[in-house]
């Protein structure tokens, strides 16, 4: 293997594939690069239709095809609710973690999450619920804040799949809390329904499910206001 298979190997290992050049996949865009991580960019228009939204996100961000942008070891979902079916057709998934950032506004469920149905849609890759609780003008903004960071609630049935995308949140400078699996954390995340059992809590406290791993931090505390919520020091 040769120098520039190898870095080739290593972009593809790192990059981020963004489905949805709106708002929201601007924003996902900003926060990959502000994680260091390149970063693939497409809509159902094509390629060439980007040229001014690359232009405006700067190095690090190329345009790419739908199946190019699926193609990354880490691929986030931005289009409108009703768009996803379609952005996600006939897609090939082989383990890639999929961010489901998402919100089903005013949609019937069948008493699932929305995160569920989107799962279905994905067969193959594995599904973390993230990014969805915050406006695309804050979620792409940094998130350090009144000497503090800003939270991204996360879920999913994948423990790898999750740390992934703790780590490409952690390195954009968020603080991540991890509320469960796609059922339980999901529902907490859903439109319409708190993304969080409690209003508030401090860390450390006790060894509740919203506290272990990626949540447990020492020394912080947070108040859980799933739009803007924003981590502090204790004083």
């Amino acid at each position: 293997m040769t120098t520039n298979d190898l870095e080739s190997a290593q972009d593809a290992s790192t990059m981020i594939g963004i489905i949805g050049a709106g708002n929201l996949g601007q924003a996902l865009a900003r926060t990959a690069l502000r994680a260091a991580r390149k970063v693939v960019i497409s809509n159902s228009r094509g390629p060439e239709s980007l040229a001014p939204v690359v232009a405006a996100l700067g190095a690090g961000v190329s345009a790419g095809t739908v199946r190019e942008a699926a193609a990354a070891s880490i691929v986030a979902i931005a289009v409108p609710w009703s768009s996803v079916p379609t952005a996600v057709s006939g897609l090939q998934w082989h383990g890639q973690t999929v961010i489901d950032a998402t919100n089903a506004w005013d949609a019937e469920l069948g008493g699932r999450t929305s995160s569920e149905l989107v799962a279905d849609l994905v067969p193959g890759a594995r599904l973390v619920k993230a990014a969805n609780t915050l406006w695309a003008e804050v979620l792409g903004a940094d998130p350090h804040e009144a000497g503090g960071r800003r939270v991204i609630f996360l879920s999913g049935d994948d423990a790898a799949a999750k740390a992934s995308v703790v780590e490409l949140f952690d390195a954009a400078g968020f603080f991540v809390i991890d509320v469960g699996d796609l059922v339980t954390g999901g529902r907490m995340q859903q439109q319409g329904a708190p993304c969080q059992v409690k209003t508030s809590w401090g860390l450390p406290q006790s060894d509740s499910e919203a506290q272990r791993g990626p949540a447990r931090r020492t020394g912080l505390w947070e108040k859980a206001n799933c739009r803007g919520t924003i981590v502090r020091r204790e004083q």
